[in-house]
């Protein structure tokens, strides 16, 4: 069974309280408090920054489930023993976390068990995918994404069917692609792409008013985006259509 070091904190002026001790803790043990844990923290300062954490973000954010969210935050008070990480709302700080593997293992625990070599396949294939996707190569990226749907990871797989969607967008399979994207919004209600992957595949069908109300909601979930270039010639686009469909 997979161990990693966690602590205990006692409540105190720190924001997240100092460790009382540490000790060993087996994963389906961390796994108990699942059901309340809806966030990982992960240091991004300078120490922990060196020993690999924005690595560490990456994986971990690449292989969470929708109602886990994961975050970079700054210095946990325990330099020297990075990369570290809180997760909350149970307020259990892991350290030494500085491998995809290790990162694959605490999510696996947070989540309350699964494969962990699974969850890093599924997301290596979906590396490979986005790649394939830069170089227009859609036809492959649709292979990869839909053997790493196959392998059911115990999170990430909306981003799996997000990329799918484009990938199928980019071979003309409309009705595919606007299928993966709701498939993607469904497993994960608040997650801004996927509305703006199912806008773009109403768009290619031309069905404005829909897209409209998909862009919509991304913006509404992410008002961020509205600074995007991308998401602003999407809009520009869409007001042209609607202008002359309206016309």
């Amino acid at each position: 069974m997979n161990n990693f070091v966690i602590h205990h904190p006692n409540i105190c002026s720190h924001p997240f309280g100092t460790p009382n001790k540490t000790i060993s803790i087996s994963a389906s043990a961390a796994g108990d408090s699942s059901n309340t844990t809806k966030e990982l923290r992960v240091c991004t300062n300078k120490s922990c920054r060196r020993q690999g954490s924005m690595d560490v973000l990456q994986v971990l954010s690449g292989i969470a489930p929708p109602d886990i969210s994961v975050i970079s935050c700054g210095c946990l008070s325990r330099c020297g023993s990075g990369p570290n990480l809180v997760i909350l709302p149970s307020a259990t700080f892991v350290s030494h976390c500085g491998t995809a593997a290790r990162a694959a293992e605490v999510m696996s625990s947070v989540c309350g068990g699964g494969s962990t070599s699974t969850s890093l396949e599924a997301l290596s294939l979906r590396k490979k995918a986005e790649l394939a996707i830069d170089n227009s190569d859609f036809t492959t990226a649709d292979i990869l994404l839909s053997q790493a749907i196959d392998l059911n990871p115990v999170g990430g797989i909306h981003h799996l069917y997000k990329y799918r969607s484009v990938a199928r967008l980019g071979m003309n399979n409309n009705i595919a692609a606007l299928e993966d994207a709701i498939k993607a919004s469904t497993l994960a209600p608040n997650f801004p792409q996927a509305y703006i992957c199912k806008g773009d595949a109403l768009m290619a069908m031309e069905q404005y008013d829909a897209a409209g109300d998909s862009y919509s909601m991304a913006l509404h979930l992410d008002p961020s985006i509205r600074r995007s270039k991308s998401f602003k010639a999407k809009i520009a686009i869409l007001q042209e259509k609607l202008a002359t469909t309206n016309g």
